[in-house]
């Protein structure tokens, strides 16, 4: 149980589906209510796809290219630090790659389920570089099955969020969004630097012995 919620948290915070509301709101203002919750559904779908995917063929992706585990979890804490910073200043869909230009273009798309909902604005490097670190350390049996019923529990959790997304803006307001979104940051932060952390550790570690 300790697992789930562990990974499940760290997920949540990465991946941050609160501060994904008021842009879901924006993008499906003019479809019905079913429309709605069919892309909801495709993008909680789109994001367990990514984020199972990356997490049982990372570890292949970083041999393939070379990369060490402590050189990954690096470069995904400082992602994941960027991301919890953006959260902080406000600058979250900037960052993520949703600007002007873009919002219009996925208006104007049929579905945006796949892009930009489920990438970037959810499923990101972030989560992506959390998720092979993941598998790393806890790759049992019952501790592949267990975090794979947490990245199915994220995913359902996003589709109540978005399902809910238009009752959430008008319930929380743009302030309360506001401010759940830089509690997550912070948590965010944290996460990202003790990825860094525990690299560094390794890597002084190796060296020594």
């Amino acid at each position: 149980m300790d697992l789930f919620i562990y990974l499940f948290v760290a997920l949540f915070s990465v991946l941050n589906p609160i501060g994904t509301v008021p842009i879901f709101v924006g993008l499906t203002q003019h479809d019905t209510k079913k429309e709605r919750s069919r892309i909801s559904l495709w993008t909680a779908i789109n994001v367990f796809i990514i984020l199972i995917v990356s997490f049982f063929i990372g570890q292949y992706v970083l041999l393939f290219f070379g990369i060490s585990i402590d050189a990954l979890r690096i470069a995904g804490g400082i992602i994941i630090v960027s991301s919890g910073f953006s959260l902080l200043s406000g600058k979250f869909t900037k960052k993520r790659g949703i600007n002007k230009k873009a919002e219009t273009d996925a208006q104007q798309r049929n579905d945006i389920a796949l892009t930009p909902l489920a990438i970037p604005m959810l499923a990101g490097p972030g989560s992506i570089s959390l998720l092979i670190a993941f598998y790393q350390e806890h790759n049992t049996t019952m501790e592949i099955i267990i975090s794979s019923i947490a990245i199915l529990a994220i995913a359902v959790t996003i589709f109540l969020i978005l399902k809910s997304a238009h009752y959430l803006a008008k319930i929380l307001g743009a302030s309360g969004i506001v401010a759940i979104s830089r509690i997550v940051g912070f948590i965010v932060i944290a996460i990202g630097i003790q990825y860094i952390v525990s690299a560094i550790i390794n890597i002084i570690k190796g060296n020594l012995s």
